[in-house]
């Protein structure tokens, strides 16, 4: 029995995890899987993503800088990607359409909720930046019914587009945006999500923000402490954690999409964070 064939796309694409995660799950599963890295022409990925499928390509994941090129490229969006201006996950569906999904904020949310039993519903949650990254989660963050989110960033106006955009899904959750020096309360839960903290760069937050029992999320992962949740550890906070169970769990909810196999990610993480 042959394999069937998926990816991920991306440029770079060398340092991608995502063929150790695919290949852990297709060996707990046993789906007949094949999962390779694939560099695309940064003026090309549609001819990638289409040469791709024509050999009988099964899905794709999809990376930094190529998130919004496959929102655009897709003939048909789930909700979860219409909502996040981007997809992660290409495939055909049955009438052999391109369809695009976003995996990200499903993985977020099954990370902090069912990895570190962080309760999100009723929560007071600070989220930093208002890129890309961001967009990608809100949907899914809002789906737990927290109490309070704000949308913290250095260009405000960015912030305000975002609490704009999904205002009409924040129902039961009080929705706001400012510039990352005016919050100075403790926040039940922290998540960053700028990429500032692999660059060693720090958002101007104070670190009022922080309580005792406040959880910090970085949505960035490194093999030492990301920046960001190296200052938080530094300002006492107890509940700090990467986003590699993010990176896992967003992939395991490709898998399903693509395989209707719910892999077990706790031992993948495990493995990722003794390599």
């Amino acid at each position: 029995m042959t394999n069937d064939l998926y990816a991920v796309v991306g440029n770079p694409i060398s340092h991608s995890k995502s063929p150790r995660i695919h290949s852990l799950f297709a060996s707990e599963t046993g789906e007949p899987v094949e999962y390779t890295a694939i560099q695309a022409p940064l003026d090309d990925f549609a001819g990638t993503v289409r040469q791709f499928f024509e050999r009988g390509g099964k899905g794709l994941n999809v990376t930094v800088p190529f998130k919004e090129k496959a929102w655009k490229l897709a003939d048909r969006r789930t909700e979860r990607a219409e909502n996040a201006g981007a997809a992660n996950t290409l495939y055909l569906d049955d009438e052999g359409r391109l369809t695009a999904d976003n995996t990200d904020g499903c993985g977020i949310v099954r990370d902090l909720v069912v990895n570190h039993g962080v309760v999100l519903r009723q929560a007071r949650i600070l989220v930093l930046g208002a890129g890309g990254a961001v967009r990608g989660v809100l949907g899914p963050i809002l789906a737990e019914h927290p109490a309070v989110i704000t949308i913290a960033n250095r260009t405000v106006a960015k912030a305000d587009a975002l609490v704009n955009l999904f205002k009409p899904v924040a129902s039961e959750t009080a929705l706001s945006a400012c510039g990352f020096e005016q919050p100075r309360e403790p926040f039940d839960v922290i998540i960053n999500g700028t990429s500032a903290s692999l660059q060693g760069d720090l958002p101007p937050l104070s670190p009022e923000v922080l309580g005792e029992q406040t959880v910090v999320y970085d949505m960035m992962y490194s093999l030492q402490t990301t920046t960001f949740n190296q200052w938080a550890l530094e300002q006492g906070a107890q509940n700090v954690h990467d986003g590699l169970g993010m990176l896992v769990e967003q992939a395991a909810e490709s898998f399903r999409i693509w395989r209707g196999v719910n892999p077990a990610t706790g031992p993948v993480i495990e493995e990722l964070r003794n390599d």
